[in-house]
């Protein structure tokens, strides 16, 4: 059974950073590309980022780039999203996702095989 499982959410201040972590069990990790989406309250669900399955490159939603780094570590099968200077506008539940590396890269949460739970990130003073 597939699982993956996002931790590291909470509250941060404006201007603060946080890391989140999804762990992945049940798969073959290496042979998927992952992704990154948060949906906030009453909007629709946004694509943030995604990661090759050898990590060799990467690549991010218009809002979020510059300010948050995706990566993974395929030996603990787990990929990180490292956001900074967060802004009140960040704030959403976050989710990953995977897809199997032979369809390519895609920003479209329909198009991934797996998706996790979510974990809550609220921004504010």
């Amino acid at each position: 059974q597939v699982q993956l499982v996002e931790s590291g959410g909470g509250l941060v201040q404006p201007g603060g950073s946080l890391r989140l972590s999804c762990a992945a069990s049940g798969l073959t990790f290496s042979n998927y590309n992952m992704g990154w989406f948060r949906q906030a309250p009453g909007k629709e669900r946004e694509f943030v980022g995604g990661i090759r399955w050898n990590g060799a490159s990467t690549y991010y939603g218009d809002s979020v780039k510059g300010r948050f780094t995706i990566s993974r570590d395929n030996a603990r099968n787990t990929i990180y999203l490292q956001m900074s200077s967060l802004k009140p506008e960040d704030t959403a539940d976050y989710y990953c996702a995977a897809r199997l590396r032979f369809l390519g890269s895609s920003s479209l949460w329909e198009d991934y095989n797996y998706w996790g739970q979510g974990t809550q990130v609220t921004v504010s003073s």
